[in-house]
């Protein structure tokens, strides 16, 4: 390992980020830096554009923009509503209704919208007004919604899961999204025991008995939202459409919702949505184009073998090494957006879990349990922030209700990791992976 290299690699990155520099530009910035170490100006500037243009030339890459899109045509298509009415009648009879509702609603429009941001702004904002309504404490009724609102990055179609096949060379997109469905559903239930036993000690209201009318009405409305993941899933595991095929399918059928069925939206709205999506893709993107190039400059730098090497070095029992980079993927959580540590780390500790023995898909889910952790942690946690800015509370009071949801995630996280059936039996079972 280029000691020099790895320096200027890492410690141009963090100036460039402490100075503000967007993290796309620091990162590309940082790999250019790398290769000046190795070559001349100009070749720098042309494997660095070359790296750049090559990372984005994947028909992988074309369901990123879509599911986007999508998305932001169910955030504006009157869904989340739909799903929280669904979400209420089942969660109704339960300690802490209200808070219930909220983690099915998150679990539910997460997985159809990719998004956690958005599912925690869409879910959170008409949950908080009800649940102030009902006596509940904003800063409990936020850390709920704060903590469950990532678990749609886990149950598919999951853009986060696309990034990672990308990186790791086409593991397939199929069995990550079969592999996220058990993990993701885990964890918005202990989400749900956690805040269902706080609810119970404070003696939050138990909504009312809903009627079988009320019941089938809320049902059959949520039917047709609820249907786009039977047909993405039903299509991918039928071997109907790929997941870049999928993705181009939740768009039609997302704009046959909102703008044909829903009458949510009119047509004068989608340019809007359209630029909006656009301007989303371009930075995810970018961001993805700069980190090829840095995986090239550390593959230049051998730093990921080196890395491998030292961490097996220290141990040689898969529980310590994988202990270890759990608690380091924690750390980087803290401070780093969720993309962007994908798309640096994955390089660096893949090959540290491929000796051990790791199964690629297991990783994939391990790593973007890990990270859904870090975006609802501070200090840059974005879930943590629309999360607080949605339920009209200070980060610093909703620290301390997040400490019992913190502690069972970290939990889970641990039997995720250690347990690799419970990613990789679905899969098995339906893809025959």
């Amino acid at each position: 390992m280029d000691i020099q290299a790895v320096a200027v690699l890492f410690g141009t990155f963090v100036l460039l980020m402490v100075l503000g520099v967007p993290i796309a530009f620091s990162i590309g910035l940082a790999a250019f830096a790398t290769f000046l170490l190795f070559m001349s100006f100009d070749q720098s500037v042309y494997i660095v554009a070359q790296q750049v243009a090559s990372g984005l030339d994947s028909f992988t890459l074309l369901a990123i923009p879509f599911f986007i899109l999508a998305g932001n045509i169910m955030n504006r298509g009157g869904i989340a509503l739909r799903l929280i009415e669904l979400a209420k009648v089942l969660g109704g009879r339960l300690p802490g209704s209200l808070a219930h509702c909220n983690v099915l609603a998150n679990m539910m429009f997460g997985s159809i919208s990719g998004s956690a941001v958005a599912s925690a702004a869409a879910v959170g904002g008409v949950m908080s007004p009800l649940q102030k309504k009902e006596g509940y404490d904003p800063a409990y009724s936020a850390a709920v919604n704060i903590a469950s609102c990532p678990t749609g990055l886990l149950i598919p179609p999951s853009a986060t899961f696309i990034v990672y096949s990308l990186i790791t060379n086409g593991t397939s997109i199929a069995a990550l999204f079969v592999a996220g469905y058990v993990p993701g559903i885990l964890m918005g239930l202990c989400l749900m025991l956690v805040a269902g036993i706080i609810a119970k000690r404070r003696g939050y209201p138990i909504a009312p008995r809903p009627s079988t009318r009320e019941v089938i009405d809320k049902t059959l409305g949520a039917v047709l939202p609820l249907g786009l993941i039977i047909i993405v899933m039903g299509g991918i595991i039928g071997g109907v459409f790929t997941a870049t095929e999928a993705s181009a399918v939740a768009v039609v059928y997302t704009l046959f919702l909102a703008v044909v069925w829903y009458r949510e939206i009119t047509w004068r709205q989608l340019p809007s949505i359209i630029l909006e999506s656009a301007v989303t893709t371009s930075i995810v993107l970018l961001m993805i184009g700069c980190s090829i190039a840095m995986s090239k400059a550390m593959a230049f730098a051998d730093i990921p073998y080196a890395i491998s090497d030292i961490l097996l070095g220290l141990s040689d029992n898969p529980l310590v090494l994988l202990l270890i980079i759990n608690i380091a993927l924690l750390i980087v959580g803290t401070f780093m957006d969720m993309t962007p540590a994908l798309l640096i780390f994955t390089p660096i500790f893949l090959p540290v879990v491929t000796d051990l023995g790791m199964d690629p898909v297991h990783f994939g889910v391990m790593m973007t349990f890990n990270l859904c952790i870090g975006i609802c942690t501070p200090p840059v946690g974005s879930a943590l922030f629309v999360g607080c800015s949605v339920g009209g509370v200070k980060i610093g009071d909703v620290i301390k209700p997040m400490l019992p949801f913190y502690a069972v995630l970290v939990g889970l996280l641990l039997v995720v990791t250690y347990i690799p059936q419970i990613s990789l039996f679905l899969p098995q079972l339906l893809l025959g992976y």
